[in-house]
């Protein structure tokens, strides 16, 4: 399968929206067979721009830290949320994922006036106006930026069930299904944290 072309950088022509107070919104953590999926929101400061904004996939993970402090100090407003494993075994992962977005959403102070969500889908409890804007943390300062610290915050997770759990593996793969977690998974059995509604962990239990 051949990967999506990348989108040019979003122009403001394409925004209905001119005011400071617009929150980019990203969530990480949909394909890992473990945790929680993470969501950040976010409102840049015009005024203090943050240089080197852009899809937290593409960041070195020393960067990735550097920018999430400039992010949480320069920022308009910030917030972080999450559904967990049972929420997503519940609900599916992308009814979890929207959900996490709302709740990042809900706790900006101040409050967005406008909303820019990365992907296809709006949350669907949005009170204010709002764009879904495909490949968006690579195309929009306040998407990437949320993007980035809500990869931060789940990495730190992963980090912190692997001392929890280090048979696991979760330093080198943050839970997604690599073989060495597959292996793991067949080994040692799934824990608490684990998405029972996803397959690979479904057919683990299921032997």
């Amino acid at each position: 399968m051949s990967k999506q072309a990348p989108l040019p950088p979003l122009e403001s022509s394409e925004i209905p929206y001119s005011g400071q107070l617009l929150a980019g919104i990203d969530e990480v953590g949909r394909g890992p067979l473990v945790g929680s999926v993470v969501a950040a929101a976010v409102i840049l400061d015009p005024e203090r721009p943050i240089a080197g904004l852009m899809d937290s996939k593409k960041l070195s993970d020393k960067k990735r830290q550097r920018l999430a402090e400039e992010i949480r100090h320069q920022s308009l407003a910030w917030a972080l949320a999450e559904a967990t494993a049972v929420e997503i075994d519940h609900l599916n992962i992308l009814q979890a994922s929207l959900l996490a977005m709302q709740r990042a959403l809900d706790q900006l102070q101040p409050a967005a006036e406008f909303v820019l969500v990365d992907g296809k889908q709006l949350p669907p409890q949005l009170q204010q106006p709002a764009l879904a804007v495909i490949q968006g943390d690579a195309r929009h300062p306040a998407i990437s930026a949320a993007s980035i610290l809500a990869k931060v915050e789940r990495d730190a997770q992963m980090l912190e069930l692997h001392q929890q759990h280090p048979d696991y593996g979760f330093d080198r793969h943050k839970g997604y299904p690599t073989a060495v977690h597959q292996e793991a998974l067949l080994k040692l059995g799934p824990l608490p944290e684990h998405r029972r509604s996803f397959k690979p962990v479904q057919k683990l239990i299921g032997r």
